[in-house]
């Protein structure tokens, strides 16, 4: 065993000893070598290799063939495919080539570890050829006098290796050099061609595992000639209408061979072709007459030959022609159909007369105008019209009847034979039935079934429906042993209304219409939905059915889709014929968010949402509260109406106060003094219209309770009652809208109370300043239920004198309200104070006794007579032209202050310019 030392050396030599130069041969010998060396395998066979190791290397590093290991492109082969046949030769065998890859490597393997590569060989695997077969030769007319010749042949399969392909023909008697296919491997051409001798042709195939022959072939290139197309083609018409000559040129001289033709046309436009029989050009030949032609017609020609005993090839068809053919009569009528228009008058139609261009291969020629003839069948003694047009379409103005309507198409050559057709009074036939359409790839097919009568021929009519044009009709008529037609040009995802017409031969069938799509699409767009009304539980839906382009498809349902804000969607599916929908179990007072999409066979189309809140009432709720609140309020109204009504008087008497008429007072008839100059009963000499202008208030302050004694209060304890009384009949001055302020009337303060309320408010009061003849005068407050403003004489009288004043002024008994100054008090005045003396008791008596306004008063000098020498009140009196004004004086050892005077109101009348007491 060799120490480590030692394996590293001997690895080192064998790495020198393969990649190290030889200063003799440029490199040192190698260690080994493989034989075969880059053998060519057929695929699939056995083989084995050998792998020799030379002596040097086994001198030195005391290797051996077993320590050999073989690889097939770095991948280790399995160690049962080796076999060690001395010390130094190995070898590998391989039992199927299809799995061989290169390189093969044989490899020593030092001590079990350091592995290096001794040789290596590249191995080829592929097939042999195989035997070429379907050889076939063509001689090509290049020229008039030139000729090619191209062998073409099945190579077989193919050998994974370089393989050469010849071609070799020969004589009897000389061998011509090989042709060699250039690029290709399957074809070869001979330029030069030699005619009349049979010539043998065979193909050679070879590579490095064989080679391979195919079968021979003898043949004279004559007979395997493809000549040139004919050439300089013309085309001419004849004197018939459908009759064209063809005359052409050939290109192979008849002293090399006879040709035979074959002749082909079609119409201008078409594609399919027609050929002329073969046996009526099967001779040699440089002109040919096709019959049978459509007249006024455009044809493409084209012409090709070959050997007359049909020995070789045909030539290419040749450049294509073109000719037309001269007119003749149209061969039939236009077809014809009509519109009859009824919506101005049932009686009166307007018929649209409208026909069908003749094709090209029926018109036969340019149609120069339509002949048209209307006949009214139901009158006998109406005249024929006749019209001429040049149009395809002609306006009649019919009374309702039958008529017969014959049109006829004119060319250059004659007219057309004449198309009928009948308008019936009434479509009063049986119509078709079963109708139904089929979409058919890029058609749609329309069917139905015949009814039992004979009819004569069909007219369908179809147009594209359209919302914003009208309907534009397209028509066919077919004969009456058809049941279904393809319509052309219809486009998808449109809609179209086909109507079928029975025609008979005594009148017309009713239309039966079907609406079709050729294609159908979801729609373009959504409904656009709305609410016409919202309730509170329910709300109801409109929307507008899609138009006819929107659709692209029959709708087959809508679905509405409806939710709150939190909530779950709900579906709903609509008929597609409504336009209203009520989605109803709605919570009051939300929100909704709604949206309806429209379906059809193929998909379908949501449109924009819509937001509504349904209401907070119901219907009536609102009503339910307002009716009752609003009748309640009516009836406290009408209850407060009625009870006013009952208590007008009372109420009268508190808002509106009866005024007084001053000309029917009577309170002159108690006056103790009145000045002879007045007249009373004159009341128009005395109160002229238009005299007063204002009332005045007299104040009279007395003194509190505590300045006077019982006997003097006396009258103010009367005047308490007589209010107590009189309420009822007047207010006081103080609470009268036409009077100013109010003031606390004496009579309604409490006994008790002092000098706060001693001042009082007293309706049309008279005080008493003079004495009653003669005797001493008493201060006297007099009530009068009458509301009568006091007269004047009442309160003014000349019998009196005053003196100058002596005291200084308590209270202006006058106010002036009408414009006078009531502070002046320089003008003339007549002043007049007297002493309260002792009056006879009988005398007072009987004057406080008088009767005021035609009503007992109560006395008043009753109370008073006991204290007629302690009662004593200053009298002042101020009379004036333009106002006059009283003052109290003091005649006694106390006299009353000015707040201590009681008060009193006295309501005067002021006359223009100035006072007027009455």
């Amino acid at each position: 065993m060799f120490s480590r030392w030692n394996w590293v050396a001997c690895g080192f030599y064998l790495v020198l000893s393969i990649c190290s130069p030889d200063a003799s041969s440029g490199f040192v010998q190698s260690c080994g070598h493989i034989i075969p060396e880059s053998p060519v395998l057929a695929l699939g066979s056995n083989f084995t290799a050998l792998c020799i190791l030379n002596e040097s290397c086994l001198d030195f590093g005391n290797i051996y063939a077993s320590q050999i290991i073989w690889k097939i492109k770095n991948r280790l082969v399995p160690k049962e495919q080796y076999r060690e046949i001395n010390r130094t030769v190995s070898s590998v065998t391989f039992n199927d080539t299809s799995s061989l890859a290169t390189p093969l490597t044989c490899n020593i393997l030092a001590d079990g570890q350091i592995e290096q590569n001794i040789y290596g060989i590249t191995v080829t695997v592929g097939l042999a050829p195989e035997k070429p077969k379907n050889l076939s030769c063509i001689v090509h007319q290049k020229s008039k006098f030139t000729y090619s010749m191209t062998c073409t042949w099945y190579p077989g399969r193919h050998t994974f290796l370089d393989t050469q392909f010849r071609l070799r023909y020969r004589w009897p008697e000389q061998i011509f050099p090989d042709c060699i296919p250039k690029d290709v491997n399957n074809s070869c051409t001979i330029d030069d061609s030699q005619f009349f001798v049979n010539t043998e042709i065979w193909v050679e195939a070879t590579n490095a595992l064989g080679k391979a022959v195919s079968d021979p072939l003898v043949v004279d290139p004559i007979d395997i000639v493809k000549p040139l197309p004919p050439q300089n083609i013309s085309i001419t018409s004849g004197l018939l209408p459908t009759v064209l000559q063809l005359v052409w040129e050939n290109w192979i001289s008849d002293a090399v061979m006879t040709l035979k033709f074959n002749i082909r046309y079609r119409i201008a436009g078409d594609t399919n072709w027609m050929e002329v029989p073969p046996e009526d050009t099967a001779s040699p030949r440089t002109s040919f007459s096709i019959q049978g032609l459509r007249p006024y017609t455009e044809y493409v020609f084209s012409i090709r030959c070959m050997k007359e005993d049909g020995v070789g090839y045909w030539s290419d068809w040749s450049e294509e022609k073109t000719g037309i053919t001269i007119e003749d009569q149209p061969s039939k009528g236009p077809p014809i159909w009509r519109i009859i228009d009824t919506s101005q008058s049932p009686a009166c139609w307007t018929v649209h007369l409208m026909w069908k261009a003749l094709k090209p291969y029926e018109a036969n020629g340019v149609i120069l105008q339509y002949e048209l003839t209307v006949r009214d069948k139901s009158s006998l003694s109406s005249p024929v019209k006749k019209y001429n047009v040049t149009s395809t379409n002609h306006t009649l103005q019919l009374r309702e009847g039958t008529y017969e309507v014959t049109l006829m198409a004119r060319n250059s050559v004659g007219p057309s034979p004449p198309s009928v057709l009948l308008i019936p009074a009434s479509n009063s036939k049986a119509p078709v039935k079963n109708l139904r359409t089929l979409p058919k790839h890029d058609k749609l097919w329309v069917g139905w079934t015949a009814p039992n009568n004979y009819v004569l021929k069909y007219v369908i009519e179809w147009c594209l429906m359209s919302s914003s044009s009208d309907c534009i009709i397209e028509w066919q008529i077919v004969l009456g042993d058809v049941q279904g037609i393809d319509l052309k040009g219809i486009k998808p995802f449109k809609c179209y209304l086909i109507t079928v017409y029975p025609l008979y031969a005594d009148g017309q069938g009713s239309g039966q219409s079907v609406k079709a799509y050729l294609k159908q699409d979801r729609p373009s767009k959504g409904p656009t939905v709305q609410t016409k009304k919202v309730g509170k539980a329910e709300a109801v839906l409109t929307w507008n059915h899609l138009t006819v382009e929107e659709q692209n498809g029959f709708i087959r349902n809508y679905t509405i889709l409806y939710k709150t804000i939190d909530g779950n969607e709900t579906v709903v599916t609509v008929d597609p014929s409504k336009t209203e929908y009520t989605l109803s179990s709605l919570t009051s007072d939300t929100l909704y968010t709604v949206r309806m999409m429209a379906s059809t066979d193929n998909g379908s189309r949501t449109g924009p949402d819509f937001t509504f809140t349904t209401q907070k009432f119901g219907k009536g709720e609102i009503e339910a509260i307002v009716v009752p609140v609003c009748l309640a309020f009516l009836l406290i109204v009408l209850l407060g109406v009625l009870f006013c009504f009952n208590k007008r008087d009372l109420i009268k008497k508190h808002i509106w106060p009866i005024v007084p008429d001053p000309s029917k007072s009577n309170i002159a008839q108690w006056s103790p003094q009145v000045p002879a100059k007045h007249n009373i009963s004159s009341k128009d000499q005395m109160y002229p219209e238009g005299s007063f202008t204002d009332v005045s208030v007299v104040e009279i302050e007395a003194d509190d309770k505590k300045s006077f004694s019982e006997q003097d209060l006396k009258p103010f304890d009367l005047l308490k009652k007589e209010k107590s009384t009189s309420e009822g009949h007047s207010s006081g001055i103080g609470g009268s809208s036409c009077m100013s302020s109010p003031r606390q009337s004496v009579s309604d303060s409490d006994e008790g109370e002092t000098t706060q309320n001693t001042s009082s408010t007293v309706q049309y009061s008279t005080v008493v300043l003079n004495g009653y003849r003669d005797q001493t005068p008493v201060q006297v407050f007099s009530r009068s239920e009458s509301t009568q403003p006091l007269l004047d004489s009442e309160e003014r009288s000349e019998d009196h004198a005053g003196g100058a004043d002596s005291t200084p002024q308590r209270q202006q008994y006058f106010r002036q309200n009408g414009g006078q100054d009531e502070t002046s008090t320089d003008r003339p005045c007549f002043e007049r104070t007297k002493q309260i003396t002792h009056a006879n008791e009988g005398d007072l008596v009987g004057f406080v006794q008088l009767q005021i306004s035609g009503q007992s008063s109560q006395p008043l000098g009753l109370g008073m007579e006991k204290n007629i020498e302690e009662a004593a009140v200053s009298n002042v009196l101020q009379t004036c032209t333009e106002g006059q004004t009283v003052r109290p004086e003091t005649v006694e050892e106390n006299p009353l202050s000015v707040d201590e005077m009681p008060k009193s109101y006295l309501p005067q009348t002021v006359r223009q310019g100035g006072y007027m007491p009455q």
